[in-house]
């Protein structure tokens, strides 16, 4: 009885996999009989996708909601009143590289940027770039819980550093930023590190879970963009040197 613990719930997530994907679904259909005319076989194997994807998606979300969002919060109360709290911030680090690294809509992205540019653009460049720039500012946020420092001393200077940026970053890399801040921000990174950061707040004396708990998302989408913006710096100066 007790391996179906892990089950918990599953009739829940099952239906916001369904309302997820639904959307799609009537729209293929609607196309399908307007415009598309697809073959049959052509029809099935893309039935026969979304199915696999609905199952996929609800069993991650699934093992998102029984295991990273317990596991991280548990850490985060550990670590939290742990004597050397300072280890919270190379952890934070750590932690906020993985999760990017593992995150898949990081690969999706950094996949279609490679197509897209033509190679220009490496896919491990892009995946390592989002990846040490989460990494980054969860650290950041970590020293900001530990500190007390108040969240828009950050974000306010953060996206001014992004305005600046706009001017000296190399105009293809712009868009890539923006979007890249929306894909980071996904099951991985939300459930584990904000789990983790909340847990850290909660048992910290004088912290807020919900003032000094949250944000640290934001910090995460706004992380991305400076990374790629900073990248795309970088390499609007290797261009010139080769002009």
């Amino acid at each position: 009885m007790n391996d179906l613990v892990v089950f918990t719930g599953f009739g829940r997530v099952l239906l916001e996999a369904l309302l997820a994907l639904l959307p799609l679904l009537v729209f293929f259909f609607v196309f399908q009989y307007l415009y598309l005319d697809l073959p049959r076989d052509y029809v099935l194997k893309i039935l026969k996708g979304i199915a696999i994807s609905f199952l996929g998606l609800a069993l991650f979300l699934q093992g998102v909601h029984v295991g990273f969002m317990p596991v991280g919060r548990e850490m985060g109360i550990i670590l939290g009143g742990a004597p050397h709290r300072w280890i919270l911030i190379p952890l934070g680090f750590v932690l906020g590289f993985v999760a990017t690294y593992a995150e898949p809509a990081v690969r999706v992205l950094s996949s279609q940027v490679e197509h897209v540019s033509g190679g220009y653009l490496r896919k491990r460049v892009i995946i390592y770039t989002l990846s040490l720039g989460v990494a980054f500012f969860v650290a950041l946020g970590m020293v900001r819980i530990l500190l007390g420092i108040p969240f828009y001393y950050i974000i306010i200077p953060g996206y001014l550093l992004v305005l600046i940026l706009l001017k000296f970053s190399n105009p293809d890399f712009v868009a890539v930023a923006f979007d890249s801040g929306g894909v980071a921000t996904g099951p991985m990174t939300v459930t584990f590190i904000m789990s983790m950061a909340v847990g850290v707040a909660t048992v910290i004396e004088g912290r807020s879970a919900i003032a000094d708990g949250f944000g640290l998302i934001a910090l995460v989408a706004l992380a991305p963009i400076v990374a790629v913006m900073i990248l795309g710096m970088l390499y609007g100066k290797k261009e010139e040197e080769v002009e």
